[in-house]
């Protein structure tokens, strides 16, 4: 048995409190990443993992001495590292003669490798090279994806897919327009993916809505598309399973229409309406006449029964 799978009993509160954070929970914690760099990574796989990990801050982990492994073909280190570090998402990074300043990015699902996909960097710019201001560590991006690539071909789709859960961070409940600071924009043209980072400037309009302008921050990636390694649908069906304690609980008697206005509808009991008491005025009231007759009419029907 692996020494990372057996039932540990923890000894110490600190034990605890380290196990407590790694159980099953119904809200999952945040994604952390692990970069790792290959054996024969070179010094441009090295720099563009080092500038991925200041774009990942605090949610990563950068292993700076080289792993000798190939992901297509033996996952078990990939693996072990999860286990070890709690990482779901990974960045591999390596250079041979035939795959050239080569990344892999690929999630794991239960410490086993779901899907990964084997990315080529063509043309790199690194973030010191360009010499503008940087968005402080642990600021969230927002994503920007462009090109019908994403939405058609199946292997782009589950691109866009690992590349959100990648970049997208921590999940907020509220956003303030001060807090977006900066923009990944990733474009699918002509077989490439252009991958951006730009950095937002709010200035002044002369109105309440800032005027907007970007301005690239790097790092700058221009990658191609090679090897997929794809989870089956029923395996990527189950881990995209939610649990039945988070699913919104069903509503009995209320329905929305088209532009949201929401309609209740109220069970009653039948009502006496000869009982039902409405607004009195002198022109509805009863005259003796009417009285008198009404009252012989109730007293010849309980002489008749």
């Amino acid at each position: 048995m692996d020494a990372l799978d057996r039932v540990v009993k923890p000894r110490t509160k600190r034990a605890k409190r380290f196990l407590e954070k790694r159980e099953p929970k119904l809200n999952e914690n945040i994604k952390n990443a692990m970069l790792i760099k290959g054996g024969n990574a070179n010094a441009t796989v090295t720099q563009v993992l080092k500038d991925v990990y200041a774009l990942k801050k605090p949610y990563g982990v950068l292993y700076k001495k080289k792993n000798i492994t190939r992901p297509f073909e033996d996952q078990t280190s990939l693996e072990f590292f999860s286990k070890k570090s709690d990482c779901s998402l990974f960045m591999f990074g390596s250079h041979n003669k035939k795959r050239p300043n080569n990344l892999v990015i690929g999630r794991l699902y239960d410490h086993h490798v779901l899907d990964m996909i084997e990315l080529g960097i063509e043309n790199f710019i690194s973030l010191k090279d360009i010499k503008n201001s940087k968005c402080p560590e642990g600021t969230k991006p927002m994503l920007i994806f462009a090109g019908d690539d994403f939405d058609v071909t199946e292997d782009y789709r589950r691109l866009k897919s690992l590349l959100i859960d990648f970049f997208r961070g921590p999940t907020v409940s509220n956003i303030r327009l001060a807090g977006l600071e900066y923009v990944l924009h990733f474009t699918a043209l002509n077989g490439k993916i252009y991958f951006r980072s730009y950095k937002l400037l709010l200035k002044k309009s002369g109105c309440r809505t800032p005027r907007i302008e970007l301005e690239e921050m790097g790092p700058s990636l221009d990658l191609v598309l090679r090897r997929t390694h794809l989870a089956s649908d029923d395996l990527y069906k189950l881990s995209m399973k939610m649990p039945k304690a988070l699913k919104p609980k069903k509503k009995k008697n209320i329905s929305h229409d088209t532009f949201g206005t929401t309609y209740g509808r109220i069970h009653m009991q039948k009502q006496d309406l000869s009982k039902l008491q409405t607004r009195k005025m002198k022109g509805l009231k009863k005259r003796p006449a009417e009285r008198i007759t009404e009252d012989q009419e109730k007293k010849k029907r309980v002489k008749k029964n």
